[in-house]
């Protein structure tokens, strides 16, 4: 099986418990869920684009939100037996869920083990009472570090998200927490910088997000924290042990086919005409209503272009710390990579210290990684007329 023959599956849950204040995901606040008929729904989806990709080999499945740990673990054997038989499914897929520690028992965790879920994701956010208190995390330290420990015995994979960035936040607090993740980490750690998104309740309270010095200070405290402990970055906000990488978003920042389903999903499908974007409908009961009534709730398939796969394809690849191999890229975009961006911006950034270049492509350096917007748009920029 070569690389582009593995095919990617995102599974929207979009329901949570409490909605946090900086969150500006589709997660919306149900008091009750009709599980076997969002299943079915979910298996009906699935079988829809299971014709339009067939005999492709799924190499990972994702169960994302909202808060997929309140799906039923039925639910989720549910759809991953509908998975397995609709596509070939290779023997050593990945198969994650995400999970908050506020909904952890070991009897939900044991029945999503059962079910096939081979790696958890738990959103932590902070090992501290008073940053999670702020973030409007429903669970304390304590209850983290304990679905950390009942995570680490259940499932073979784990990772956890970390957010940093916050009012006060120094460089020697981070550290303290840092430290102590590392220790508790599996093979994986996400650490995403606070930012403040229009429409959520933090924009609305007028929350001001890390400045430029305080952010690039905390993010460069995070790369030696975690290189020491052995968790080395392998994306702008991911750190792994070595083998311990999410496979299915690695595939999607190397420009890998995924389709997804449930409200608001997104995907990636390519045939012989090209790579179609795909979007679901957003609202869980508009979504669902097109799911019953025609088999899917796609709100638009859009053929991506030459140049819009291109740029889709460096801005995403150069968040990776491989950076973006020219092999890979010409199969994937349709043409050589030093065509596909401009070589004069290619050779400023190299003389700045902000990209790479050898045989293999170009990468960005932790510098370029910090300026990532930057490099990018001066690499793809295109003159006028």
């Amino acid at each position: 099986m070569t690389e582009t023959d593995g095919l990617g599956l995102y599974v929207h849950w979009p329901f949570c418990v409490a909605k946090c204040p900086y969150c500006d995901f589709n997660s919306h606040v149900a008091e009750a869920v009709d599980q076997a008929r969002w299943r079915a729904a979910l298996v009906r989806e699935l079988g829809h684009y299971a014709t339009e990709t067939k005999g492709r080999t799924v190499t990972s499945i994702y169960f994302g939100g909202g808060t997929p740990s309140l799906m039923d673990p039925a639910a989720v054997a549910g759809v991953l037996d509908a998975v397995a038989g609709r596509w070939a499914l290779a023997d050593d897929a990945e198969i994650t869920l995400e999970a908050n520690p506020g909904s952890a028992d070991a009897g939900r965790f044991a029945g999503y083990r059962s079910a096939g879920v081979n790696r958890l994701s738990l959103g932590v956010q902070s090992l501290d009472d008073g940053a999670l208190a702020f973030l409007g995390r429903i669970h304390g330290a304590a209850e983290a570090r304990a679905a950390i420990d009942l995570a680490t015995r259940t499932f073979p994979r784990l990772s956890f998200d970390l957010i940093y960035g916050l009012p006060g936040q120094t460089p020697a607090t981070w550290r303290a927490e840092l430290t102590e993740a590392a220790a508790l980490a599996g093979d994986h750690l996400s650490c995403y910088q606070l930012t403040v998104e229009p429409g959520t309740p933090f924009h609305a309270r007028g929350v001001a997000e890390a400045g430029e010095d305080r952010g690039a200070a905390l993010y460069e405290t995070t790369a030696t924290v975690l290189d020491a402990a052995g968790l080395t970055a392998y994306e702008v906000a991911n750190h792994a042990r070595p083998g311990g990488a999410c496979r299915h978003n690695l595939a999607v920042w190397r420009g890998g086919d995924y389709v997804g389903v449930g409200p608001g999903a997104h995907g990636r499908v390519s045939g012989a005409d090209g790579t179609v974007a795909t979007r679901n409908r957003r609202r869980p009961d508009a979504w669902l209503a097109a799911v019953e009534a025609q088999g899917h709730g796609t709100a638009d398939r859009t053929p991506l272009s030459a140049e819009e796969r291109r740029d889709e394809l460096v801005m995403m690849g150069l968040r990776l710390t491989e950076g973006l191999e020219a092999e890979r890229f010409q199969r994937r975009a349709g043409m050589p990579l030093e065509e596909a961006v401009r070589a004069s911006a290619v050779d400023d950034l190299v003389a700045g210290g902000f990209l790479v270049r050898d045989g293999r492509g170009i990468r960005a350096t932790a510098a370029g990684r910090l300026r990532l917007d930057a490099v990018t748009g001066a690499l793809l920029v295109r003159p006028c007329g």
